[in-house]
């Protein structure tokens, strides 16, 4: 692989890597969502849920689509969710070793 492509997974990544843009990811998962709806989930203004979706639009992650005054958003690959699961798996091996230094 190349370094373009490194730099193009790491731009993904990093688009995900906020609190508010994961429970983004999982709401889409269920499928498209309008911004109204998705401001409930995070508890967050408008303004800044618009924000954290044109972050996501722009590494790819996510696409929108209008009809009248709405926006709705939804995953462009909805397999990105299966990134999740890996990252649990991470999570819960740390942990289990953390108990076992502990021990």
């Amino acid at each position: 692989m190349n370094r373009r492509a490194y730099q193009e997974r790491a731009k993904i990544i990093k688009a995900l890597a906020h609190p508010s843009r994961l429970m983004i990811v999982d709401a889409l998962a269920e499928g498209e969502k309008c911004v109204g709806e998705l401001q409930e989930l995070v508890e967050s203004d408008i303004s800044t849920v618009s924000k954290h979706l044109a972050l996501m639009k722009e590494a790819g992650i996510v696409v929108d689509r209008k009809v009248g005054q709405q926006v709705f958003y939804s995953l462009r690959v909805p397999c990105i969710v299966s990134f999740f699961g890996c990252v649990e798996a991470v999570m819960k091996s740390y942990a289990e070793e953390k108990i076992e230094l502990v021990s």
